[in-house]
């Protein structure tokens, strides 16, 4: 929320070629509190001050000479093209309401001034300018936090991957519709299988046969999206021995929270579950 102090701190500029206008303005702003006050009556300093200030308000009369308040805010407009433009103009003249309005004024009060109307407007635009301020500081330090945190995970999962090349016979990763997206490690070879099927199906290949109900119990955590840790399945060559793999695998999310994959490791354990079983 936007309190009173800020309100009445903001930068506020008053454009008008009138000297008496100016001093009625800067004496209504300063009798209701507010205690940044500037103003000028030469039109041309206008997109000059407001580049050096960045006015909170500006309180535009329309018709001046030499530049009008059409053209000052046409040149506004090139200053910040995309952005809130702090202009309340002023006018006796009903049908430059709607012009002005569609040059890029937000709103308007007319001559000859009701101070209690000109008092409200100015309240509500200064506090619209500063929520819009508000609201793009947030978005910038959003961006500038999501960027930091980016950073981080991206060193985080350089660091796990180096540790877990080095830990273990693979390690891979997989992305949100289970397609391999990379794959570290003799383990192809070891098995005689490609990228694409590492994960597929449970299949005989050369007389090899998976035990499909580990192997089964295996894929489920994986289409859950579980995080699990030293799961072992076993598959049978060939000449009759059984293989024993480990793996361990957790699912990836990015900043916003959406799921984009998986990745783990896994290492060849044959030897060891032998000794288990003799021990």
């Amino acid at each position: 929320m936007i309190s009173k102090p800020d309100i009445l701190n903001a930068k506020i500029l008053i454009v008008d070629d009138q000297e008496a206008n100016v001093r009625l303005l800067e004496q209504m702003l300063s009798d209701a509190g507010y205690t940044r006050i500037a103003s000028t009556m030469n039109p041309r300093d206008v997109s000059g001050l407001f580049r050096q200030n960045q006015y909170d308000l500006i309180l535009l009369d329309l018709q001046m000479p030499g530049m009008d308040g059409f053209q000052v805010l046409e040149a506004l407009k090139e200053i910040e093209p995309t952005g809130y433009l702090p202009v309340l103009v002023i006018t006796a003249q009903p049908g430059h309401k709607l012009r002005a309005l569609q040059a890029g004024a937000k709103d308007f009060v007319s001559k000859p001034f009701d101070l209690v109307e000109v008092q409200t407007r100015i309240h509500n635009m200064l506090e619209v300018r500063l929520l819009y301020k508000q609201l793009e500081n947030y978005n910038k330090k959003l961006e500038q936090t999501v960027a930091e945190r980016t950073a981080e995970l991206r060193e985080s999962e350089a660091r796990f991957r180096r540790l877990t090349e080095l830990a273990s016979d693979w390690y891979w990763e997989q992305d949100e519709k289970g397609q391999f997206t990379k794959v570290y490690g003799p383990v192809l070879e070891m098995l005689g299988i490609t990228v694409d099927n590492l994960m597929g199906e449970p299949r005989e290949n050369n007389g090899t046969h998976w035990n499909k109900s580990e192997y089964a119990a295996f894929k489920a955590n994986i289409a859950a999206r579980r995080p699990f840790i030293d799961f072992v399945y076993s598959r049978t060559r060939p000449d009759g021995s059984e293989q024993y793999l480990m793996v361990s695998g957790e699912p990836m999310f990015d900043s916003s929270g959406r799921f984009i994959g998986y990745r783990g490791i896994g290492k060849d354990v044959t030897e060891s579950m032998r000794s288990k079983q003799y021990s």
